[in-house]
């Protein structure tokens, strides 16, 4: 497979599923070999545009298919994951792995039993702002708290999970990937018609670091920010705008006769222009090929992020 084309289907044609399928259609070293999608119709445009044949049953999944790309709703990812693996062991779903806690472990363990290579949707590891301020933390003196906000309007198509599992996810994903392990979760937020809109939490790391994570879908604000504390230096890393500042500890001085002059240094890095999805997809076929990288979010990592998610759930709903 090193060398040849990575057959690959995809599974859901919704605004993600468009995303998905504009990357793969143009991705070196793909050929798109099937879509699929709940409305027919739907299905049908893309195999028609893109020449691709469209199927309305995952068990219609074409023999020779090496990969899958699922991008459903999330109360389906447990039962597209299982169906899809009795004809492929690569399989990409987006976030989260699973609807519930107890999917995601059960889900787990069947990819486990199946050894089946399963990537994460977590988009933000590949955001080059977030992979530029990751090798700038592995340079800090120490890590004290990293803080993380995430605001958005809520979308009309996202009707089936709360914003801790659509948006702050994403968050408490990278607080695992930068901070390693969390010991201890507090956690509050707003509900509203029984469903969590505002979620604030503090995990405490194995390690000792903090990382405090806000998430809202109550206002039309839309924000992406992660703010690091570090001994030697504080980084403003801006997502949207792909934007980093650091701010190195003031240096102070004095000349003779004169007042102290306290002046902090400030720096502005370069953060490289890709597309983040493009250099996710390019990581699937990737561990395809050769194996998944630690920095690349599999299974395990989707369980994990399941279930800080559950605990903040439950705090909040007390």
């Amino acid at each position: 497979m090193a060398d040849a084309l990575l057959r690959v289907g995809l599974i859901g044609l919704g605004k993600m599923g468009q995303n998905h399928l504009r990357v793969l259609s143009m991705l070196k070293g793909v050929e798109l070999v099937f879509v699929a999608d709940s409305d027919h119709a739907t299905a049908q445009r893309a195999s028609t545009s893109l020449g691709v044949p469209a199927i309305h049953e995952l068990s219609a999944i074409p023999a020779g298919t090496d990969a899958v790309v699922i991008c459903t709703p999330t109360v389906t990812h447990a039962e597209m994951i299982r169906q899809a693996a009795e004809h492929v062991n690569n399989i990409f779903v987006e976030k989260p792995l699973a609807g519930t806690l107890d999917e995601a472990q059960l889900i787990a363990a069947f990819c486990r039993t199946r050894k089946i290579n399963i990537q994460v949707g977590f988009i933000e590891r590949f955001n080059p702002a977030v992979q530029e301020l990751k090798a700038i933390l592995d340079r800090a003196q120490q890590i004290v708290s990293i803080d993380f906000t995430r605001t958005n309007k809520l979308s009309a198509r996202i009707t089936d999970v709360d914003v801790v599992t659509d948006l702050m996810i994403h968050d408490i994903d990278l607080a695992l990937h930068l901070n390693g392990p969390a010991r201890d979760i507090v956690a509050h937020g707003y509900v509203r018609d029984k469903m969590i809109d505002f979620a604030s939490a503090l995990l405490t790391h194995e390690n000792g670091r903090f990382s405090r994570i806000q998430a809202s879908r109550i206002t039309d604000k839309k924000k992406r920010l992660i703010e690091a504390t570090c001994i030697d230096m504080f980084v403003d890393c801006e997502l949207l705008r792909k934007e980093i500042i650091i701010t190195r500890q003031s240096e102070i001085t004095q000349v003779e006769g004169q007042p102290y002059t306290i002046s902090a240094i400030q720096e502005a890095i370069e953060v490289r222009p890709q597309e983040a999805l493009l250099t996710e997809l390019q990581a699937f076929v990737a561990s395809c090929r050769t194996g998944p990288t630690l920095d690349t979010p599999g299974v395990e990592a989707g369980l994990a992020a399941m279930e800080i998610c559950d605990q903040i759930q439950k705090a909040v709903m007390v």
